[in-house]
């Protein structure tokens, strides 16, 4: 049989190869465009009937000579049709190629029909959607555990349990609310990967009560029930523990993986031997294989426009044609402020040389990354942050050198540098608390700022940069916590074996008695160590991110002689036992730094051997302040009910006082009002559609102008601190009316017709004296502590 030979062999009839077909048609090149299944763009066929496909990403030009913009599937699908047609495309439909063999003008395709294809050039544009990612978990194969939704408007009347967060959970999600219960499941503690419109359309739907959502969730397993009207029970671990829900159907959208074994059957090689890595291709989506290019999603661009935009670009260097990328605009902008790239490409060279974090991105990839990120040229002795900040980008160090600075909890300085090729900010990034020390430029240095929303995302879907993250990260934590200058063939050696564990509320790190197994390095969240004293558990201490515990058994060789339980949703890195005593035995520094630590705790027992205060500590504990960074407590022992700490709040506040002094819950004398904790983790953060609630650099979380009066902020705050208020001009009484207890000018009664918008306690951040309910107190009876110093207070009350 004759083979019949073309210039260009397009593999694959999705967005990135009809693109490609389309401009070699438009150009007059001999090609053909083989599609393994019967019909045009496989992946979006099977998108659920009536969605709707977003152009994004949207400041990105488009490139093609096949139409695009935002529109039904439907629409979208017949209107490529059209254009093949009327382009005269040479598309073979039902043609799956099985093998690629050759080089740059002699490749030959062989298809399952036994045919072959010769080609000088190869365009493999096949995506990853047919290898769908299941759950994982005892009962992903369930009758009604589904990874595939086609029509939402067949589906009615029932509870359905959506797995994934990403832009196809959220779309089914949101075709399927408006006729059943809908719950989606995210395993982030925040909704970071899906695009912004989706994320705008979702917290609309949670507003109005259409979907429920849980984050930080992991699904355990599906069970099938024989009785009653829900044939199936999805459990899950949540930040609260394990929560089951009954469902007559779960649908998981979990992505995809490469078709990592059929791409490499073809010769293509890949970055690394992860599964979701992408393969090594030039700027111009040239494969280790000259000739073979790779574009879209296996190329680790899952967006049509972005594959559009490639298929259009990858028939223009196979011609030898000069063509500037689409996004190059875009990167010129970012490098425009920089003295020392003097182009795109340099700019980008420099990123690719000195953000090793990210050696695992491709070229195209890289671009994405500098796209969404910002880079500074900063002169000698500029602050990037300070101590105690609440910023939370991730900082890549791409020329010179920074300065960190630390202190000690005695008080102590200390510093060290970092240069070009390091990174920094992953603590802020992952804790969430205040930046552990101040960052400054040491002498002319070049960052690129990634914003946490961002890095997150790319966390989540390149697994070989969390995976470098994890890795330098470690090592960073124990240099931090426990000497700084460890070797680095210690440091190797105590890492190794090392485990990230995560822990939900109440869930027991280790007991009581327990053999020790290593040292809990905490990351995230925070801890109580607690001991079974005549039966009744008794809180010894409260421990945060950035410390450790376990150290007591691994230095006295003892069992443990306590119990650790989280106190909040909590991560911990876990140094293997053995390894961290052998570690102790050949370093003294260390081992006195561990002994110091050791000897305080055993003292601080010693001189409170029964803990009197261990019952209102546990208390606290159950309201929640364990997630707390800064609480309002009221001593009843000095208080006098007068309430000038919601008077005062509310002379401030436009007339709404942010806090409820008679609510609230009391222990003996301590009295713990309703009023904002400024969670570690803020929980009326996570879902607020115009995103208006922020945290300041002094740590205060507080709700911008922008607010629309949604109300998710207030539904999502488990201890009910957040109101609806009308806006109004409440004329402020005098400080002299507040001191002396009177009521001073009345607020204004509501009509009912006025918007609401959302008010909470914002700890008065515009104030330099500090909150107004403390300083207007007249007996000294309300304060605001931190957890990390409310035991101290309590054990010297």
């Amino acid at each position: 049989m004759e083979i019949e030979s073309f210039k260009v062999a397009i593999i694959g009839a999705g967005p990135g190869g009809l693109s490609a077909a389309m401009r070699a048609a438009e150009l007059g090149v001999s090609h053909v465009l083989l599609e393994g299944s019967s019909h045009l763009a496989n992946t979006i066929h099977h998108f659920q009937k009536g969605k709707l496909v977003m152009a994004e990403p949207s400041q990105l030009p488009l490139r093609s000579a096949l139409s695009f913009g935002a529109g039904s599937r439907e629409h979208i699908l017949q209107q490529w049709r059209d254009e093949v047609a009327a382009g005269a495309v040479n598309v073979r439909v039902d043609a799956n190629v099985t093998g690629i063999a050759g080089g740059r003008g002699n490749f030959r395709i062989s298809l399952a029909s036994g045919d072959t294809v010769a080609a000088e050039c190869v365009v493999l544009a096949i995506g990853v959607q047919g290898n769908i990612l299941k759950l994982g978990v005892p009962g992903e194969d369930l009758p009604g555990v589904q990874y595939q939704l086609d029509d939402p408007d067949e589906i009615s009347n029932e509870t359905i349990v959506v797995v994934g967060a990403g832009d196809t959970g959220i779309e089914n999600a949101l075709a399927l609310a408006d006729k059943n219960r809908v719950i989606v499941m995210n395993r982030q503690d925040e909704f970071s990967v899906c695009k912004e419109a989706n994320f705008d359309l979702l917290m609309a739907a949670v507003t109005e009560g259409r979907i429920e959502t849980r984050v930080s969730t992991l699904t355990e397993r599906v069970e099938a029930q024989e009785t009653g009207n829900y044939p199936l029970l999805y459990v899950a671990q949540t930040p609260q523990g394990q929560e089951k829900f009954e469902c007559h159907r779960v649908i998981a959208r979990l992505g995809a993986m490469p078709p990592r074994k059929l791409v490499e059957s073809f010769g293509v090689s890949f970055h690394n031997d992860d599964l979701s890595a992408v393969p090594r291709l030039s700027e111009q989506y040239e494969s280790n294989i000259p000739g073979l290019y790779v574009v879209g999603s296996l190329a680790g661009y899952p967006l049509i426009k972005q594959a559009l935009n490639q298929g259009y670009e990858v028939v223009e260097h196979i011609l030898g044609r000069e063509v500037e990328p689409a996004d190059e605009a875009l990167l010129r902008d970012k490098f425009a402020r920089v003295r020392k790239p003097g182009s795109v490409k340099e700019g980008l060279a420099m990123v690719k040389e000195n953000a090793a974090l990210f050696e695992s991105l491709n070229s195209l990839q890289l671009r994405e990354l500098v796209q969404n990120s910002q880079v500074w040229d900063l002169a000698a002795g500029e602050i990037v942050f300070k101590r105690n900040d609440y910023s939370n980008s991730f900082f890549s160090i791409l020329s010179g050198r920074v300065r960190i600075e630390t202190e000690n909890k005695d008080g102590d300085l200390t510093h060290f540098t970092l240069s070009a090729g390091n990174f920094f900010g992953e603590m802020g990034l992952l804790s969430g608390r205040r930046r552990s020390g101040t960052a400054s430029a040491d002498g002319d240095c070049i960052l690129l700022e990634t914003p946490r929303r961002y890095m997150l995302s790319l966390l989540n879907s390149a697994r070989g940069v969390q995976r470098k993250l994890d890795e330098v990260a470690l090592k960073r934590i124990v240099l931090t916590y426990l000497d700084a200058g460890l070797s680095a063939s210690e440091l190797e050696h105590l890492v190794q074996e090392a485990k990230l564990k995560r822990y939900s509320v109440d869930e027991v790190l280790f007991s009581e008695g327990d053999e020790a197994d290593g040292l809990y390095m905490i990351r995230r969240g925070s801890v109580t160590v607690s001991r079974l004293v005549a039966g009744k558990e008794v809180v010894l201490a409260y421990v945060s991110a950035g410390n450790y515990v376990g150290e007591m058994a691994l230095v006295s060789n003892n069992l443990r002689s306590a119990t650790v339980k989280a106190a909040s949703p909590t991560e911990v890195v876990l140094l293997e036992a053995n390894r961290v005593r052998s570690v102790l035995e050949r370093n003294s520094s260390i081992r006195g730094k561990v002994d110091s630590r050791y000897l305080e705790r055993v003292h601080s027992e010693e001189m409170n051997p029964h803990h009197e205060h261990s019952s209102m500590v546990k208390f606290l504990l159950e309201q929640g302040v364990g997630e707390a960074t800064d609480f309002l407590l009221i001593d009843y022992s000095r208080c006098i009910r007068c309430n000038n700490c919601e008077t005062a709040c509310a002379n401030v506040h436009n007339g709404t006082s942010r806090l409820n002094r008679e609510a609230g819950a009391t222990f003996e004398y301590i009295h713990l009002p309703a009023s904002c904790r400024h969670c570690e983790h803020p929980h009326c953060m996570k879902d607020c559609p115009p995103d208006a609630i922020h945290r300041s650099v002094n740590g205060e979380v507080f709700i911008n102008d922008s607010c629309i009066g949604c109300g998710n902020c207030q539904r999502n705050c488990p201890y009910d601190v957040i109101q609806m208020a009308s806006v109004s001009n409440h004329p402020r009484c005098t400080w002299w009316q507040m001191l002396l207890g009177k009521p001073g000018h009345p607020a204004p009664k509501e009509s009912g017709n006025e918007q609401k918008i959302a008010v909470k306690c914002d700890m008065c951040k515009e104030i330099i004296a500090g909150p107004a309910c403390v300083r207007l107190c007249p007996t000294g009876a309300a304060f605001r502590v931190s957890p990390e110093v409310f035991l101290g207070y309590v054990n010297q009350s």
